[in-house]
């Protein structure tokens, strides 16, 4: 079985690339059949990736599921990382973070993914509706019984990292952050590093855009892509034209422009985790391979001056689904 580097994220020690196991049933169109999931996540343990992050509201349950019959016979190898507060209820996709439904969530995840025992547990959204303290409060007591090992926040902003890291020590804040989205920069990773709070970095690789997947606006009916304006046109010919200069400057350091993507990611600091998602054990591989690169800091600069502040063409989410969303917004964005 191969290793990979390691990483602590709060009390955890993970392997410095994770898992994020949402597309293998979740928002990027047709998911892969069980069997292909199941065989794309059992050889991301056997490549040494230890930290797997799933989700209630991915596939209305079907990822934890799928996750639990993946993975749940070799259980004592990894790390497992899941979330709550959006859920499906009666159908209907809900964002609800009252301790009573948290506590809720909690227990149905337990159930798809065959274990008494989440390391890792998250606040997906924050439900502005309840105050944060409340929130946390639920999975204090969550973790009191023993259900959960560690609490974590997702998307979330750094003044409320900061009230709920005063109700109880958070371990990891999890949030998008690549070449192209930038906004943890603002004030949450500072937050992180001054608190010893951990950062998972989700799509690493812009939603495969800076792996080369994305050539055109045709998305498969049912990918959150369609839905995200600097994927859509004409914002993206634009950065079309910024990708094609981050794969010359991947190229001629000898690297695929995944590997270059991955490779900044953990270059910002050694606590850092990606957690990129694909379907392709290929892709994963290709993935994988950035924990053992060191790349030169005149590539790394080479990436900044390509993505400088306003190059990107449209914001990150449109304006309905950015009224979830905590995090702080960049100047262009605001």
């Amino acid at each position: 079985m191969a290793t990979l580097p390691i990483r602590q994220i709060g009390p955890l020690s993970v392997s410095a690339i994770g898992l994020g196991c949402m597309n293998l049933s979740h928002a990027y169109g047709t998911p892969p059949s069980e069997a292909d999931g199941i065989k794309l996540l059992q050889h991301a343990l056997d490549a040494g990736v230890t930290f797997f992050d799933t989700a209630a509201i991915y596939g209305q349950g079907t990822n934890e599921r799928l996750v639990a019959k993946a993975l749940m016979h070799r259980r004592k190898e990894f790390v497992l990382a899941s979330k709550c507060v959006l859920d499906v209820q009666d159908g209907q996709r809900i964002l609800n973070g009252h301790p009573d439904a948290m506590t809720k969530t909690l227990d149905e995840a337990l159930v798809r993914l065959n274990t008494d025992h989440i390391d890792l547990y998250y606040m997906h959204r924050l439900d502005k509706k309840v105050p944060i303290e409340d929130s946390v409060g639920a999975l204090v007591r969550a973790k009191e019984a023993g259900k959960i090992g560690a609490i974590g926040l997702s998307e979330m902003s750094a003044a409320t990292l900061r009230r709920a890291h005063a109700v109880h020590p958070i371990a990891a804040m999890q949030s998008e952050y690549s070449p192209w989205v930038r906004n943890p920069e603002v004030a949450v990773l500072a937050a992180c590093q001054e608190l010893g709070v951990g950062f998972v970095a989700f799509s690493p690789v812009a939603r495969g855009f800076l792996a080369g997947g994305v050539k055109d606006a045709n998305y498969e009916a049912g990918d959150i892509r369609n839905h995200m304006p600097r994927f859509q046109e004409p914002n993206l010919s634009h950065n079309l034209q910024l990708f094609a200069r981050f794969t010359q400057v991947a190229k001629a350091a000898g690297l695929t422009a995944a590997q270059l993507s991955m490779g900044w990611v953990l270059s910002r600091s050694e606590t850092i985790v990606p957690i990129p998602g694909t379907r392709s054990i290929a892709h994963l591989d290709e993935d994988l391979s950035a924990a053992h690169l060191t790349i030169d800091p005149k590539v790394l600069a080479e990436v900044e001056a390509i993505f400088a502040p306003g190059a990107i063409a449209g914001p990150r989410y449109a304006a309905a689904m950015q009224a979830q969303i905590d995090t702080e917004l960049l100047p262009e964005e605001a």
